[in-house]
């Protein structure tokens, strides 16, 4: 059955999505920008501090959920700029320690919010 998983330590949904949802066993997380859980945009901001908030909003979600960032099995980035990919990796590898989740990084365009990054993530709850 599937749960519906929301937490205010994280940016708010701003759509029809939730900010995770789960079966109990995977919990899939809605993609992740710059966004505050007080609801500031980052888009102004570099390519490190968007994604130290996507993975703080991601980090928060699988938290209330149950897990941690130990648990994720995969993560899907989408850079608006490819040429970002070694700063946003930067950050991304302080987030991960020995074993990090299998991982896609592609550039996308048009992102929410003009962002530069968003970052979803499946992760194990067993």
């Amino acid at each position: 059955m599937k749960e519906i998983i929301s937490t205010d330590k994280a940016a708010s949904a701003v759509g029809a999505y939730s900010q995770g949802t789960t079966n109990g066993d995977l919990l899939f997380t809605a993609g992740q920008i710059g966004l505050t859980p007080d609801g500031d945009l980052l888009g102004d901001e570099d390519i490190e501090t968007q994604t130290t908030q996507a993975l703080d909003n991601l980090t928060a979600i699988i938290e209330e959920a149950g897990g941690s960032l130990d648990d994720v099995l995969k993560t899907t980035v989408f850079l608006a700029d490819i040429d970002d990919f070694d700063a946003m990796n930067e950050v991304y590898g302080s987030y991960f320690d020995d074993e990090p989740p299998a991982r896609s990084a592609i550039q996308a365009g048009g992102l929410p919010a003009n962002m530069d990054v968003e970052i979803e993530a499946v992760v194990s709850l067993e």
